[in-house]
């Protein structure tokens, strides 16, 4: 198979040490005053261990292209593609949507691997602004595609849970490249399409 056709991501680090993650969260849990060893919470370090891996770690998948012998040359749009990730400054989650688009060029992608793709940053610790640059960044690098579109709107509870505490409030962020960030009219497409004009 081309190599130009299917992209191996590799996961970049060993995997979690799931008995020293729980034993890290027990002496947090017991600093904080939390954890009183009853029934309910004998279990809570690992239950936490085993969430904070499963949230940090990214699958491996294969960014899988192929030849665009159409000629297809308008807008590729995947609308509400669920995110998750932990804010790297109170490792806190935030959830919310990507939007994410290309203008193809001479490939085109299989169109699950947006959102893998947009999985891939979110599982480890971020911040919006940079996983947005991230996902469309990559998407450019690896598809050379007219132009590239990122959009997210996500509910960060280190905001809404804490200090503020602005329950409901979403912050939107956005990366537009080529084509897309270029052409005011191709620009108004795909903002219009992801519906952040609403």
């Amino acid at each position: 198979m081309n190599a130009t056709a299917v992209l191996q991501v590799v996961q970049e680090s060993t995997g979690p040490d799931l008995e020293a993650a729980e034993q890290a969260a027990r002496e947090f849990l017991r600093a904080l005053g939390v954890l009183d060893e009853t029934e309910g919470t004998r279990d809570t370090p690992g239950r936490m261990a085993r969430g904070y891996a499963e949230l940090l770690t990214a699958r491996p998948f294969r960014m899988t292209t192929f030849p665009n012998e159409e000629g297809y040359d308008e807008l590729v749009l995947a609308r509400d593609i669920p995110v998750r990730s932990v804010c790297q400054h109170h490792m806190l989650p935030f959830v919310g949507v990507a939007h994410v688009g290309y203008l193809p060029g001479a490939r085109i992608l299989g169109l699950s691997k947006l959102a893998r793709v947009v999985e891939h940053f979110a599982c480890r610790p971020q911040v919006q602004e940079r996983l947005t640059k991230q996902t469309a960044d990559w998407i450019a690098h690896h598809l050379q595609p007219k132009g590239v579109g990122v959009v997210i709107e996500a509910e960060h509870t280190c905001m809404t849970l804490r200090g503020v505490q602005a329950t409901g409030s979403r912050t939107v962020t956005s990366t537009l490249l080529g084509t897309l960030r270029n052409n005011p009219a191709s620009r108004h497409e795909f903002l219009a399409l992801t519906g952040v004009h609403r």
